[in-house]
């Protein structure tokens, strides 16, 4: 029987807040506050603030300038022919657009996790996370692909050098007449051991090495020059555009450059004024090298002759000048050369990988700061080795595809979240700011969708396995654990 004297009872009284659904947990969001307030710090200490925009712009143009050229040259061009000097204009309009989106968007929230942190901030942590994810592959697996390419310039150098090469068994992974390639899992362990000695003294020695890339490119124009046929540009665009655009998408793979400037954003003394800078003008930079001498190389040699020779520069000069000197100084120009991109973007997957500890998304070891160094020592260790295994076992043509549809990707969502945030937070100070926006934003989302159209099938389904992977992981993983997790319980 009821008790007529107690006060009704009301069903949501002292119930406890009901927990926001799965839907509304996938789409919370970090506030750009607390990204920028939490800039540096990791488990146990924080990041030295030591780069200037000097040094950033090296970064930049270090993780850039001499990828596609060094590297991936011997494979886009019997894609597209001599038109491939279009598809580098192509991919590095593509990348200016994304450009403007990350310069506007590292202005205003400098932090180390580059697009990852904007779209945690803009469109939610699903979101961020398949963005970080992307990035995972963008970074570790351009990391192997480099690799790849500075073994073969390394037995360019040697062959000229003291005429002995590293045997086709441990200088190629299966697949391209191999067992494993042991000079790309030598040069990754390499830049690990300057990335362990801590980020300034790192930025010292990737200055040296672009500056002896930059010298290397202008000394292969002004040689190559001379075997220039305009012959040779006869059929111009002999696959049709769509050779150029599938060249153009491999060739995206060697702009993701300014994306490892805006991991440095913890790092960087003045991050909001020098990102943005150092973003635009290193992309300048190297587009212009990056036309100029794919242009020299197809006027010296027939588009039909390359082959999917990663070393095609120091080919070159061998052929036009009948000597093998300067073929193997490019070489060793070559191997210093693409040794800092390992180096750049090898700390760029570091600090990425950083940010997703600190959100709880992946395991705290990628967030723990050696005391003295001042670096995350064991983060470093474990991206390393995997990138170097990577390398040893994975041939080149897949690794730049897998690469460029994981950038495209992230590149895509930067141009949706600049214009997210404007709509969102336009009181928020910024440094720079994207002109025409909208208008700008969507033509980098478009160009980038347009290209990741033009990748193989075989990359596609890469992609999707990798995709589904990453959601796996973070279901089983870093949705319970993130940091913003504990405060809708």
């Amino acid at each position: 029987m009821l008790d007529q004297g107690a006060p009704p009872q009301n069903p949501g009284q002292n119930a406890a807040p009901t927990p926001p659904g799965v839907g509304a947990r996938l789409m919370r969001r970090k506030p750009v506050e607390s990204l920028v307030a939490e800039g540096g710090q990791g488990e146990g200490g924080s990041l030295r603030r030591s780069l200037g925009l000097w040094q950033l712009t090296m970064i930049s143009i270090g993780a850039t300038l001499g990828t596609g050229i060094f590297v991936v040259l011997g494979e886009a061009v019997p894609k597209a022919g001599p038109a491939v000097t279009l598809s580098f204009v192509i991919a590095g309009l593509t990348a200016l657009f994304s450009a403007l989106s990350y310069a506007e968007l590292a202005g205003t929230i400098p932090v180390a996790g580059s697009s990852y942190s904007y779209a945690y901030a803009t469109m939610g942590e699903l979101i961020a996370w398949v963005c970080g994810w992307c990035l995972v592959l963008e970074y570790g697996v351009s990391v192997a692909a480099v690799a790849v390419g500075w073994g073969e310039y390394l037995n360019e150098l040697l062959d000229g050098t003291i005429g002995v090469t590293i045997p086709a068994a441990l200088s190629a992974p299966p697949g391209d007449g191999g067992v494993f390639n042991l000079p790309a899992l030598i040069v990754v362990l390499l830049a690990m051991a300057f990335l362990l000695g801590g980020a300034k003294e790192s930025a010292r020695a990737n200055t040296v090495m672009v500056i002896v890339k930059i010298a290397a490119l202008v000394m292969f124009c002004a040689i190559g020059v001379q075997g220039f046929r305009s012959g040779n540009y006869e059929n111009f665009m002999p696959l049709g555009m769509a050779g150029v655009s599938a060249a153009g998408a491999t060739l995206f793979f060697s702009y993701i450059g300014f994306d490892a400037a805006s991991t440095a954003g913890e790092e960087a003394k003045n991050a909001q004024r020098d990102l943005p800078r150092a973003i635009m003008l290193s992309l300048v930079i190297v587009t212009a090298l990056y036309v100029l001498v794919a242009a020299v190389a197809v006027g010296a040699k027939p588009w039909k002759n390359f082959t999917d020779s990663e070393a095609a520069l120091a080919q070159i000069m061998r052929e036009v000048t009948g000597q093998t000197f300067w073929g193997t100084l490019l070489a060793f120009c070559a191997v210093i050369a693409i040794a800092s991109v390992v180096l750049t973007v090898l700390y760029g997957q570091t600090r990425i990988l950083f940010a997703m500890s600190r959100d709880g998304l992946v395991p705290k070891v990628f967030s723990k700061v050696h005391p003295k160094t001042k670096t995350p020592r064991a983060n470093t260790l474990i991206v390393s080795l995997f990138c170097g295994v990577l390398a040893a076992a994975i041939p080149l043509g897949q690794l730049a595809d897998a690469t460029s549809i994981g950038t495209l990707f992230a590149f895509a969502l930067v141009n949706v979240a600049v214009v997210v945030l404007r709509r969102t937070r336009p009181d928020m100070p910024r440094t720079f700011r994207v002109p025409l926006s909208p208008v700008m934003p969507a033509l980098g989302f478009g160009f980038c969708i347009w290209m990741m159209g033009s990748l193989s099938a075989v990359t596609w389904v890469v992609f999707g396995v990798w995709m589904a992977v990453g959601l796996v992981f973070y279901f089983g993983y870093g949705y319970r654990r993130s940091r913003l997790a504990p405060s809708e319980k």
